[in-house]
């Protein structure tokens, strides 16, 4: 994974750093400090180039102190000159092994050639105890980099973890981790197609991915090598139904297409009576076909075994109102609002509840937060997140 690109994102914050908190000591009186003074200044208004050119010149001029060292390591660094930053900074650290920053400048210089055994004692230090949050977070970001390179990846998704943790809303930081966090389930994937090739995890976990790409048809056929190989392996039946209903969604055979996925789900009962999401489905099934009563029993199914289920506590309301028992539908839909109060589908079935009961007031409450969340999530940009189970959506005429 490459992260050279990390480097430019705190190129001025770094050049501030180099000349604000290393105390510069007194150089030889003359030219050598009116160019260390130059290159300070060209190097707080980011003109790396010029920077480096002046410290080079006073550094032929006579000795230059660790501090000024450490700030021409910072002017090569930023223009991208790794392999001279590196031995200006070592310098830097032996003539002053206190220089914290330029330790870790130094070891995102090793990181960045591609040296990452020499690169991970500065990165682990500088990532574990440096206070700058902007050091620590590259500190971090490259050694995810160093630990990919060297193979470690247990190692990289725990910096990774930890990473996500002290900045969780970094853009920078999220897209690494993510592609961290694919790399290594794809690495560790590939780990159980070696070691377990003819294994029901392995034709479980390529189902998923079909399952993921839509491709249904090949999913379902991995799916049931899975049974052939564990005929009472629970949760696979219920994927089975999962995918059929999704390929009714895409054919014209939807009819035959949930009739098949129904005596999946219910298979599925009878292998794990506990299967929540089985028992959902099929109430949901049983709801659109107007089979109340059936529907009614398969979502107290669900809920008995998952009682905070809010599809299905929408889904037994919604069924309740239409067995015209309203006032049992209130507990369940009231229920639903508490677990997610986000949930415009919710209010809106609220407030059909206090319609049928004649409660107007609280059908005009209802129908108000319904039409605030519905306003807000209009202006909102769409976002398909991976469901276990049937959404619960509000029918075409009350859109």
């Amino acid at each position: 994974m490459a992260l050279s690109s990390v480097a430019s994102h705190l190129m001025h914050r770094l050049a501030v750093l180099a000349v604000c908190s290393f105390v510069v000591s007194a150089q030889a009186p003359g030219a050598g400090q009116r160019l260390v003074e130059d290159g300070q200044r060209a190097l707080a208004q980011g003109l790396y180039q010029q920077a480096g050119e002046a410290f080079e010149k006073a550094r032929q001029a006579g000795p230059l102190s660790a501090e000024t060292l450490a700030q021409l390591g910072v002017a090569y660094y930023q223009q991208a000159k790794f392999a001279q930053a590196v031995p200006v900074l070592r310098q830097a650290l032996k003539l002053k092994p206190g220089l914290s920053n330029a330790e870790a400048l130094l070891a995102m210089s090793l990181s960045e050639l591609g040296r990452f055994k020499e690169a991970v004692p500065g990165l682990e230090k500088s990532f574990r105890r440096m206070s700058d949050p902007p050091i620590r977070r590259m500190s971090g970001l490259q050694l995810t980099r160093a630990y990919t390179g060297l193979e470690l990846d247990d190692k990289a998704v725990e910096t990774a973890l930890e990473l996500r943790r002290l900045y969780p809303n970094d853009a920078e930081v999220l897209y690494h981790t993510a592609r961290l966090f694919g790399n290594y389930a794809y690495l560790t994937m590939q780990r159980l197609a070696s070691v377990a090739p003819d294994s029901v995890w392995r034709l479980q976990a390529s189902a998923e991915v079909y399952e993921s790409q839509e491709a249904y048809d090949a999913a379902i056929g991995q799916y049931e090598k899975v049974l052939a190989m564990d005929p009472g392996r629970p949760g696979i039946h219920f994927r089975i139904g999962r995918a059929m209903l999704a390929r009714a969604r895409q054919s014209q055979t939807r009819t035959e297409e949930t009739k098949l996925a129904i005596r999946q789900f219910e298979e599925e009962l009878r292998i794990d009576p506990t299967n929540a999401n089985a028992a959902y489905e099929l109430g949901e099934i049983y709801r659109k076909d107007a089979q109340f009563n059936q529907a009614r029993e398969y979502f107290e199914l669900g809920l008995k075994s998952y009682p905070d289920f809010e599809e299905a506590l929408i889904g037994l309301g919604r069924t309740l109102i239409s067995l015209e028992r309203p006032a049992e539908a209130l507990p369940r839909l009231r229920k639903a609002v508490e677990i997610n109060p986000n949930d415009e589908v919710a209010y809106y079935t609220l407030a059909q509840a206090h319609r049928a009961l004649g409660n107007s007031a609280e059908q005009q409450k209802a129908l108000t937060e319904f039409r605030r969340l519905r306003e807000k999530h209009a202006t909102q940009e769409p976002r398909e997140a991976k469901r276990e189970v049937t959404r619960q959506e509000i029918e075409a005429e009350a859109r």
